[in-house]
């Protein structure tokens, strides 16, 4: 079995970065980008995140930077714009960097007229230098997926995608304004396996306004039936203060915590019997997926895109409010759409805010991101590896690891700290054992 505590921290950091975006200031910005981006090594493979920001409608639970529109006007004006970010970007590294992994993120990505998507692939082709076994990835929104849009995806070259489904209990949808059927969802995933996407990942998610466990078992049985490569499981959030369209659940309708546990755990059980490996917090793939193989070889990876099995130590994000690492720290674009194309369409960077990270800031992301990954860190040789005592690290942490302990979520032993598998979905809590800026940064909702 697999058992939560609490069945999700709403108020934690999901650490797919650290330190994570409450750090950031505005102290670095487009210069400070411009030299870092110049400082990138010319032989060193880097991941590219593109974040399209539209939707066609509005889920209640979303808590990601997306608007809504019903015409492509809006949406062909900020690809303009992101092409020109692209160029911009692309001067300021020493030649054309190696790529091994493209991420497009939303919203939903595939909302743009395919030719478009097509044209923004060459662009990005035209000035970096694609690996040959590049993963390109998309997310997808399965109601509004296309034929045409599939043999899009195919000529771009994309060979991973991700499709938002959260849950198929018609109550639940309705609950979150997002209807769709199992055939919807099934004539998605076939049209991505016809047009050569050979890794396709299904988002599920518990903790829903009139989410039952018995619901969300069938919700993972009915993606299950689809046999995608991943799936991930993640708990809902209810942040209404950050986002004004969760203002639309109902709040009387959420699940307790001990119930979030329940539906997690049933979920979880679910996958693991239909033969899906448990990953790190909340993920789940097949044993030959590249996320399954990263994780028995030691490999797997959390960046700001989440769960991957993509070494690179550098992501370079391109579009409104998208982040990026680039070596020294990191970087974010201006969170509104219209002052971020202002800027690009000046000839400027449009990065606003981010953070310089420290040596000691490198030890504690390197020791979460081995917790959040494997379940486990040997604190002390993480340290040595940095050149730091692990003495201040274990002390600081020492109180809320005595806490866990005593709460049989985790063992620590000679200053290897490992938490049990039947606690997976409270890593976070363990996590933030080692977050210096937990305790005084204001609880928010971010999804890094």
């Amino acid at each position: 079995m697999f058992t939560s505590t609490t069945g999700g921290n709403a108020i934690l950091p999901w650490y797919t970065i650290y330190p994570t975006v409450e750090e950031f200031s505005s102290e670095i910005g487009t210069k400070i980008c411009e030299e870092w981006l110049r400082d990138l090594s010319p032989d060193d493979a880097v991941s590219l995140y593109l974040h399209i920001p539209f939707c066609r409608s509005m889920c209640w639970y979303c808590g990601f930077p997306t608007s809504t529109t019903r015409q492509d006007t809006s949406i062909l004006n900020y690809l303009a714009m992101l092409g020109e970010e692209i160029r911009l970007v692309a001067e300021q590294a020493p030649r054309a960097l190696p790529v091994s992994d493209v991420h497009f993120g939303g919203g939903t990505p595939t909302i743009m007229p395919p030719s478009n998507f097509v044209s923004l692939m060459e662009i990005l082709r035209s000035r970096f230098a694609f690996k040959k076994a590049a993963t390109v990835a998309v997310e997808i929104d399965p109601r509004t997926f296309t034929t045409e849009m599939g043999e899009a995806l195919e000529v771009a070259g994309v060979n991973r995608a991700s499709l938002g489904v959260q849950s198929f209990d018609p109550i639940v949808q309705k609950a979150i304004n997002r209807g769709q059927s199992q055939a919807q969802v099934l004539t998605a995933v076939q049209n991505l396996r016809v047009h050569g996407v050979d890794s396709v990942n299904i988002d599920l998610m518990f903790g829903l306004p009139h989410q039952t466990v018995q619901s969300c078992a069938e919700s993972a049985m009915a993606a299950v039936a689809m046999r995608p490569d991943r799936l991930a499981v993640f708990g809902y959030a209810h942040v209404p203060f950050y986002r004004k369209n969760q203002r639309l659940i109902d709040e009387e309708a959420l699940p307790d915590m001990a119930s979030r546990a329940e539906q997690a755990s049933a979920m979880a059980d679910t996958l693991v019997a239909a033969g899906y490996l448990p990953i790190g917090l909340d993920h789940f793939a097949l044993p030959n997926d590249k996320l399954a193989m990263a994780q028995r070889s030691g490999h797997l990876r959390r960046n700001s895109l989440g769960y991957s099995a993509d070494t690179c130590e550098t992501v370079i994000g391109f579009g409104a409010s998208a982040i990026g690492r680039l070596g020294k720290g990191y970087v974010q674009n201006e969170l509104v759409q219209t002052t971020y194309s202002q800027y690009i369409a000046a000839g400027r960077l449009a990065t606003s805010r981010g953070y310089r990270l420290t040596d000691e800031d490198a030890v504690r992301a390197a020791i979460i991101e081995q917790i959040m990954c494997n379940l486990e860190a040997n604190v002390p040789a993480i340290c040595l590896a940095h050149g730091f005592d692990p003495i201040h690290f274990l002390r600081s942490a020492e109180q809320e690891l005595g806490m866990l302990a005593a709460n049989g979520i985790l063992d620590v032993d000679n200053g290897v700290v490992r938490v049990r598998q039947d606690s997976r979905f409270v890593l976070r809590t363990v996590a933030a054992a080692f977050d210096a800026y937990i305790n005084r940064s204001p609880p928010g909702s971010s999804k890094q």
